[in-house]
């Protein structure tokens, strides 16, 4: 069971509503234009605020979906936690568009409200006051999941190591961001 909902993870993962919805609406291609990523943020700055919150709760649902069905039939918070997991994965490289995905936030708060509700919203705390002082997304994306691994940790241990692997990923795939946050020249709102 816990393979099949690993691997139904990753499927459901790499469904990216930002492409989706931008195609159903004649909206531009997220990956064609603003940041060039497929996710909630650019969906704003291209498509406008009704695609981007439809895009925000598509990828929220990709992370909290597989990990409530994984709680429904029993597994282990580990395992619960590994198929969060697999779901940013999914949504980080998605096998419907040639592996070129998103950042995985959105997707990875939808996994962390599954895993343990009162650690994402110690997350979105801490992304709202970073986004409030910084007006940077990328920033306080940044900040959020790693700051609340210690409290995801001493509340749900056996998801420790699966979620350590999800900041490490997301963290990756902000490498651009973090270089130019340093450079100065990162995108504000």
């Amino acid at each position: 069971m816990f393979w099949q909902l690993t691997l139904l993870a990753y499927l459901t993962g790499s469904l990216s509503f930002a492409i989706l919805l931008s195609r159903l609406a004649g909206a531009p291609d997220p990956r064609a234009g603003g940041s060039g990523n497929p996710g909630a943020t650019n969906m704003l700055r291209l498509a406008g605020r009704r695609l981007a919150i439809s895009t925000l709760i598509g990828d929220l649902l990709k992370g909290l979906l597989p990990v409530l069905l994984a709680a429904a039939l029993g597994l282990s918070i580990q395992q619960q936690a590994w198929i969060a997991l697999a779901a940013v994965l999914g949504h980080l490289y998605p096998l419907y568009f040639r592996f070129h995905g998103g950042k995985g936030v959105a997707t990875a708060a939808g996994a962390l409200l599954g895993l343990h509700p009162p650690t994402a919203l110690f997350a979105l705390i801490i992304w709202l006051v970073v986004l409030k002082a910084t007006r940077t997304s990328s920033l306080a994306a940044l900040a959020a999941l790693p700051l609340c691994l210690p409290f995801l940790a001493w509340q749900q241990p056996g998801a420790l190591w699966p979620m350590t692997i999800l900041a490490a990923l997301i963290v990756w795939r902000h490498r651009i961001n973090l270089r130019d946050l340093f450079a100065g020249t990162e995108r504000h709102f």
